[in-house]
């Protein structure tokens, strides 16, 4: 399997971590920072490490790449170069989708008082977090959880597993696309920007 991985933080550098253990060819890397873990773990690997601000075109997609993989990215990643990769790109997402879509979905699910959410690992589109959806889990929100303390304990690894679970999908020949059901669809604006604007980035 070779791959390319586009994110940040915890998140990114674990899978990189894993695609490596795992034996994949991890093609490239794109970070926005180059300060920021998954850079320095690329560079400690001599992966191929570009900084890509806001969008991601395929020119920084290398050739022959299987998957693009998205976690806790917050670039465009534009229809040509999910076209490049033979699969498209997977990210994963904080919520049981369609369900609060957007930027904030944790912070927003802890702030309507939910007691359940979930993740989502799903193929992008030109959308905000609307393309199909490749696998899902689901967690409790505890009293006094904040979204920190849920992405720590539960939504973070569920990512990694996620992705993981979905990768060996792919290895076997499936491909699961499951289209998410608009009439359930919500979306939030970022939490600190109230209803006058902000939310999340397509795909992001």
């Amino acid at each position: 399997m070779r791959v390319m991985i586009v994110g940040q933080k915890w998140l990114a550098t674990e899978l990189l971590r894993m695609c490596l253990v795992r034996g994949y060819d991890v093609a490239a890397v794109s970070v926005q920072r180059l300060d920021d873990r998954l850079a320095a773990l690329a560079m400690a690997e001599d992966v191929p490490v570009c900084q890509v601000q806001r969008r991601l075109t395929a020119e920084w997609v290398p050739e022959d790449v299987d998957v693009i993989l998205c976690a806790h990215a917050h670039v465009f990643i534009s229809a040509e170069a999910r076209a490049r990769a033979r699969f498209g790109a997977l990210g994963f997402h904080p919520s049981l989708l369609p369900r609060h879509r957007g930027r904030d979905a944790t912070r927003w699910a802890i702030h309507m008082g939910e007691h359940m959410t979930g993740g989502t690992a799903y193929w992008l589109d030109d959308g905000a977090d609307t393309g199909p959806i490749a696998a899902q889990d689901w967690c409790w929100i505890r009293p006094g959880d904040t979204p920190e303390t849920l992405w720590r304990r539960d939504l973070a690894p569920m990512g990694l597993r996620l992705f993981s679970e979905v990768l060996q999908k792919l290895e076997r020949g499936e491909n699961p696309r499951t289209p998410q059901d608009a009439e359930m669809a919500t979306w939030e604006p970022s939490f600190t920007s109230g209803t006058l604007g902000g939310g999340s980035l397509p795909n992001a």
